[in-house]
């Protein structure tokens, strides 16, 4: 056989692979795919050894770095003993530990674990639970979804249901069940004179009306806590979730908090539900779970949904939503591994500093002419690119402007990917102070040809 290279392996991949979140003709000349050879710390190598700085943490699960070598060392022990068995009617240790030590971090009060393989999956999973929960509960006209204007959950269909980025869900809106939608407390949208504190105040009255009249048909609210994260990174004020918990509470409405982006560190805290000071109903996590490393996902719940569902089994109220590959001991084995490095390694303290690092240089891209707003929470940062300054007038879509930011990026060895108008960092947490100057100077340089006419 040839000896790999960049070239060969593109050949071979357009021949045979379907990308995911691609238009793959833009593989063919527009964005060539990168093929990687290996990855080391916040780096990757292609075939031709090129190295790229992983900006966005290889679409925001890589933590700690490729082939971190505490956790490649866990797989390794873990793959002498059990790489898998089926997770019904069998356990393993490692699985019980991850249990244990995920409902020790939450906040107190989710004290159960139900394991799948995605983000999306973790989303179907609280969805469902909330639903079968009110049917179980005597509650049958309980059966709606309330969620934010601007929110993504995943692209399985019940994921894609709560979710309202339309790029992703309206093609597919005839398969989906219909949700109720209310505003983001987005305070990129917030009025002249208006805090985001104020902004999430007035978002939230229009969500409580929705409550006082419809609260008998819903079941749940779902949320991203703080960040919006594939709807731009948009950001809001922990008071809006200080007021749905309130809510909920009031109204008898299960709260589903997504924090699979935004959970393990990168908003600043372990979960983002902690800036708040709330408890959700249902938690899901996935993405960083494992460091990278393996798919994994998890949704913790309450005592209560879980007694909805114990009883006789013919009384067949049991929740039975299964996956083949749940609590995969190998992935269990890698979150364990993740946890220590978080409780090893004084890491929410470190990345105050890089959270810091990663200010210093974002606020020159305030002063840019095509730069509407840089925001920012802990190792987030995203810049928010516009045609016009004065009336945040947004590029026409059309044009694509920021994927010259993109192949820019790649030509200086940075991995970046913004998201629409957006250029957005979100590194592993062992980027560097030097590493964050190249990423933030690359990205300088490319909006200097993204917004050239």
């Amino acid at each position: 056989m040839s000896k790999l290279s960049n070239a060969l392996l593109r050949e071979r991949d357009l021949a045979h692979v379907w990308h995911p979140c691609t238009q793959m003709k833009d593989h063919e000349q527009e964005m060539p795919l990168i093929p990687i050879r290996r990855g080391a710390g916040a780096w990757l190598e292609d075939y031709d050894g090129r190295r790229y700085l992983d900006a966005i943490s290889s679409w925001w699960v890589n933590l700690f770095g490729h082939a971190n070598p505490r956790i490649n060392a866990a797989l390794a022990a873990q793959l002498q003993t059990l790489p898998h068995a089926m997770f019904a009617g069998l356990t393993h240790e490692p699985a019980v530990r991850l249990a244990e030590r995920l409902t020790a971090l939450a906040s107190p009060g989710l004290t159960r674990c139900f394991f799948a393989d995605s983000g999306s999956n973790a989303i179907e999973i609280a969805v469902k639970m909330s639903y079968h929960y009110w049917q179980n509960r005597g509650a049958p006209r309980k059966t709606r979804f309330v969620t934010l204007a601007n929110s993504y959950h995943g692209e399985t269909l019940g994921a894609l249901a709560v979710g309202s980025v339309e790029l992703y869900k309206a093609i597919y809106r005839p398969l989906l069940m219909d949700v109720i939608t209310v505003p983001s407390p987005d305070a990129y949208e917030r009025e002249p004179g208006e805090t985001a504190a104020d902004c999430a105040r007035r978002r939230f009255a229009e969500l409580e009306t929705v409550l006082a009249e419809s609260a008998d048909e819903i079941a749940a609210i779902i949320v991203e806590p703080l960040v919006q994260c594939a709807g731009g990174m948009r950001t809001y004020d922990p008071l809006y979730l200080q007021l749905l918990r309130a809510a909920c509470d009031r109204h008898g409405v299960h709260l589903i908090a997504d924090e699979i982006a935004v959970g393990f560190g990168r908003t600043g805290t372990m979960f983002a539900c902690e800036q708040a000071g709330i408890r959700p109903d249902f938690m899901c996590l996935s993405k960083g779970l494992t460091g990278g490393y393996l798919p994994l996902s998890v949704t913790l719940t309450t005592d209560d949904i879980y007694a909805a569902f114990y009883d006789e089994y013919t009384r067949l109220n049991a929740f039975l939503h299964s996956h083949s590959y749940s609590g995969n001991p190998l992935a269990c084995a890698a979150a364990l591994a993740t946890l220590d490095l978080f409780a090893q390694g004084d890491v929410l303290n470190r990345n105050r500093l890089l959270a810091q690092k990663l200010a210093a240089v974002a606020a020159p891209f305030a002063d840019h002419p095509q730069v509407a707003e840089v925001r920012q929470l802990g190792m987030i940062v995203a810049v928010e690119v516009v045609r016009d300054r004065a009336s945040r007038e947004p590029f026409p879509w059309q044009e694509r402007r920021l994927l010259r930011v993109y192949r820019h990026a790649l030509s200086r060895g940075v991995l970046l990917r913004p998201l629409g108008n957006v250029i957005y960092f979100m590194p592993p947490y062992v980027v560097t102070p030097e590493e964050i100057e190249l990423m933030a100077r690359v990205a300088h340089e490319g909006l200097e040809l993204a917004a050239r006419d």
